[in-house]
């Protein structure tokens, strides 16, 4: 916490901040600076106008889809943590951790600058930011496509023809340098931005065509729109600051993320099979890299167990047995540790 005295303090005001259970908390833009608190616990070192704290700090999105699914991913990989109505922090009770609600728009901003070390957001985000992070991995979810939309009875089918025209968007950083590549000399696109309701902008006689999420296409047919071109793929991402004190938390973090996951999207499944079936048995279920197989009392027999992705698990079973499997048992993930 010692560390959002300089930057995040001239940012947070006027966040409130109070001492209680796991952690304690200064009125931000309050208290003087380089002073020292006898109520603060091990996990907040104030220590004002120093960047050094004690706690990795994790920025995730404070609302929405997105919020709630980070929660249960949090909640998966054991970093447990309990956040207090309207505070937008919260200190890990079993991590030196502390977890920081931000919009998903300014993660990237605050991890990129080094006020926090760890962040969920967007490709998107952290692209329109221009920040440098390092990407520690996709997520697997909240995948769209940032595109140039345009009204669908003009029937639009190159994006050259809105360069130079009325441009209504969120990220107006990547949509100028995607139309300055189609502007003709001394025609410069006119790149207006909003922060909300983009697609009724050419419905309102606001904009040409606009430069927005795309991630199933109701919203975008509700409004009369239709996909001109694709100017990046997104989905959500880990970052880390480059530079961050705190390396060995973050890998343990990123290790504990991975891993549940690759829990969601793998079942175990087990059976017994005759040994004379095992190589048809074992091309069924190879596994991530290899099947397990254990001798059983009867020599005939083996026992294999074996990952299997989820959504081919009923079907598996259905191959298994027809093989001349039996006991075919399947089983959920809760976390794992594959190596990867």
């Amino acid at each position: 916490m010692a560390a959002f005295a300089t930057p995040l303090l001239r940012r947070w005001q006027p966040w409130m901040f109070r001492a209680a259970g796991a952690g304690a908390f200064c009125v931000a833009g309050h208290l003087p600076m380089n002073r020292k608190f006898a109520s603060c616990d091990g996990a907040v070192d104030h220590q004002h106008g120093t960047r050094e704290h004690k706690n990795l700090l994790f920025a995730v999105p404070k609302k929405g889809r997105l919020y709630e699914t980070v929660t249960k991913i949090l909640a998966g990989s054991g970093i447990e943590y309990h956040r207090k109505d309207r505070l937008d922090i919260a200190h890990c009770s079993n991590l030196p951790i502390s977890i920081i609600f931000l919009p998903a728009a300014d993660i990237a901003t605050y991890v990129g600058e080094g006020d926090v070390d760890l962040g969920i957001t967007g490709e998107d985000v952290v692209a329109e930011s221009e920040v440098a992070v390092t990407v520690l991995m996709q997520l697997g979810f909240g995948k769209c496509n940032l595109s140039v939309l345009a009204p669908r009875d003009e029937a639009i089918a190159d994006p050259a023809t809105l360069a130079g025209k009325r441009i209504v968007t969120s990220f107006p950083k990547i949509t100028r340098k995607y139309f300055e590549q189609l502007e003709k000399a001394g025609s410069p696109t006119n790149i207006k931005q909003i922060s909300g309701s983009v697609e009724a902008s050419c419905g309102l006689g606001l904009a040409d065509g606009i430069v927005d999420l795309v991630e199933t296409g109701t919203t975008m047919r509700a409004a009369g729109l239709e996909e001109v071109a694709v100017i990046m793929k997104s989905q959500t991402i880990m970052i880390q600051n480059p530079h961050t004190k705190h390396p060995e938390v973050a890998e343990m973090v990123r290790k504990r993320i991975a891993g549940y996951l690759m829990a969601q999207r793998w079942v175990m499944v087990t059976y017994n099979a005759p040994r004379s079936k095992l190589k048809v048995v074992e091309k069924i279920t190879p596994g991530k890299r290899s099947p397990s197989v254990q001798p059983l009392e009867d020599p005939e027999w083996v026992a294999v167990a074996a990952l299997v992705p989820k959504g081919k698990a009923a079907s598996i079973m259905d191959e298994l047995e027809e093989a001349g499997a039996t006991d075919i048992l399947l089983t959920g993930l809760l976390s794992s540790r594959t190596g990867d």
